[in-house]
């Protein structure tokens, strides 16, 4: 149990201007659980639907799939955060979730669909011990009021991103040199590291590792140390003058601003996690490079890593000036990037759609035959008997013989995408196939767009991003009530779940336009822009001084 001097300690250092060694601990910590979690979700969606390496599923029930996932993942802090709250701990509890953690990816590295199952199972439980709880260790790093919190979020959550930038690097490279399997096993190797720098390093994380009634007991003399402690008056004025304005707003107006904001930011993670299903399909069919759309899932974070220092130097900038906005007001000008992405993209697929196939391309194309292209070919009167059979046909595994299976040029360039497709019809279509092939290569190609669309658009949402997951998680820190942190902070992650869940509006993909699918959800988060532009003024004054 950490001691009050201790705690002092933690908050004097977090007083200084500059930050306390258990804040690069946590760093670190979290930087090789994400390692883990991403090269897992990096291969995940895609695995699933390998005809070969994995079950071969549609792209529909793979997003599915992904979906509830993420919801249990961001659903089980709200558990974790409160076991951790009543007196389990922050620090034994994020252990407890690095060992589920590790079970569930070794899990992984097992082919079957059980196996599967199992896996997802073990790494929501530890997710909900596990993210949380680190996160709510951050904050107790420092005094109530510090301005150092948004910054150290910042630095945090570039430690998120680190992590998230190597993870489908590492995870292609040994899927490519080893197989898909042992590539899940790596990420619980990264897990392996991440527990093991939080043991070795607990001295300096005691202090954070502070429980909700110790907190209470202790406040008052954290208060006394964080104005006695070598700093200048004027900023322990400051301090303490943030820490007075919030705590004169009652317990129930601060939770009920939080909860807007946990409302609004469900649309955020709704359109934010389509990275790991519609936009890793997106880089994988429709971007013109020659990588899998695994590695796209490092252009998000080397945006972040890129993007964070620039942006904490700018925010303190102009804190040095009084002119840094209100966390609300960095989270409003988050969602308006957060649209501006998306409807880059919606340009991308636009110009995308717009192009006829030429001879030449669809010999040498990708092609993929989805309900999209079916619907299509039966408002250009191809027989219902003809679509029927197509949708219908599966192989003995069970696997769809034609449905959303991409058809490329095979490794070995013995055939190309379209000699593969016409082979494929041949089996279920047999003497029809000659005649319907022209019609189902026309609607079955995959056009291809500059990749700098997509790494402009990444660009734009990753600055997005970095004003309001960091500013969401440092919001719940300053604004919660000290006796309901670790509850709030799983707040925090069950509007995450909803937004999550949501991005169930994947299963669209493959009915929907690409641009359809990009504009509707760019228009989305520009609406809640606005709402919470509007709401400003209110969640002000609910919580000064944030």
């Amino acid at each position: 149990m950490a001691t009050t001097a201790a705690m002092n300690g933690a908050f004097a250092a977090g007083h200084e201007d500059k930050h306390p060694k258990g804040l690069y601990v946590l760093f670190a910590t979290e930087m090789w659980e994400r390692f883990s979690f991403y090269s897992m979700l990096a291969l995940f969606t895609l695995y699933l639907q390998d005809p070969t390496d994995g079950f071969g599923w549609t792209a529909e029930k793979a997003t599915t799939v992904y979906s509830w996932y993420l919801a249990f993942v961001y659903l089980s802090p709200l558990v974790g955060g409160f076991i951790a709250d009543r007196g389990l701990g922050y620090r034994r509890s994020v252990m407890i979730g690095g060992f589920f953690f590790m079970a569930g990816h070794l899990l992984l590295a097992f082919p079957t669909v059980l196996a599967v199952y199992a896996a997802l199972t073990c790494l929501v439980i530890g997710n909900g011990f596990f993210k949380p709880n680190v996160s709510t260790m951050v904050g107790n790093l420092y005094p109530e009021g510090s301005h150092l919190k948004d910054r150290a979020y910042n630095i945090f959550y570039m430690g998120i991103n680190v992590g998230a930038f190597i993870a489908p690097l590492v995870a292609e490279f040994v899927k490519q040199k080893f197989g898909v399997h042992p590539a899940f096993a790596v990420a619980a190797g990264g897990m392996l590291i991440s527990v093991s720098i939080l043991w070795y390093f607990k001295e300096h994380v005691k202090a954070a590792d502070l429980r909700a009634q110790e907190l209470l007991r202790s406040k008052q003399a954290g208060d006394a140390a964080a104005v006695t402690v070598d700093a200048p008056p004027s900023e322990a004025s400051q301090q303490q003058d943030r820490v007075d304005r919030i705590n004169s707003v009652s317990d129930s107006k601060r939770v009920l601003a939080l909860i807007v904001i946990f409302i609004i930011v469900i649309v955020f993670w709704m359109v934010f996690h389509q990275n790991g299903s519609t936009l890793t399909y997106w880089a994988d069919d429709n971007t013109a490079w020659d990588v899998t759309g695994t590695i796209s899932n490092a252009i998000n974070p080397f945006w972040i890593i890129t993007l964070t220092f620039p942006l904490v130097w700018f925010w303190k900038w102009l804190d040095r000036r009084g002119k840094e906005p209100a966390t609300p007001t960095k989270m409003a000008m988050g969602m308006f990037l957060t649209a501006l992405s998306f409807f880059i993209l919606y340009f991308a697929a636009k110009s995308g759609e717009g192009q006829a196939p030429t001879a030449e391309q669809l010999n040498a194309g990708s092609f993929r035959v989805t309900e999209r292209s079916l619907e299509n070919l039966a408002a250009q009167g191809m027989p219902a008997d003809v679509i029927a059979r197509i949708k219908a046909a599966k192989d003995e595994k069970g696997k769809f013989v034609v449905l959303d299976k991409k058809f490329s040029k095979s490794e070995d360039g013995a055939m190309t995408g379209q000699q593969n497709l016409q082979a494929a019809l041949g089996k279920v279509l047999g003497a029809d196939a000659a005649q319907h092939t022209p019609a189902i290569m026309q609607n079955g190609y995959i056009f291809r767009v500059s990749p700098l669309w997509l790494i402009l658009a990444y660009a734009v949402i990753s600055l997005g991003e970095l004003m309001l997951s960091p500013m969401g998680l440092s919001l719940v820190s300053k604004v919660a009530p000290i006796r309901m942190r670790g509850l709030l902070m799983g707040g925090w992650f069950v509007a995450t779940a909803i937004g999550n869940k949501l991005t169930a509006i994947g299963v669209y993909w493959t009915y929907w336009n690409q641009s359809s699918f990009f504009v509707i959800l760019g228009g989305m988060a520009f609406v809640m822009a606005i709402v919470l532009l509007v709401l400003l003024r209110p969640l002000k004054k609910a919580m000064p001084g944030v």
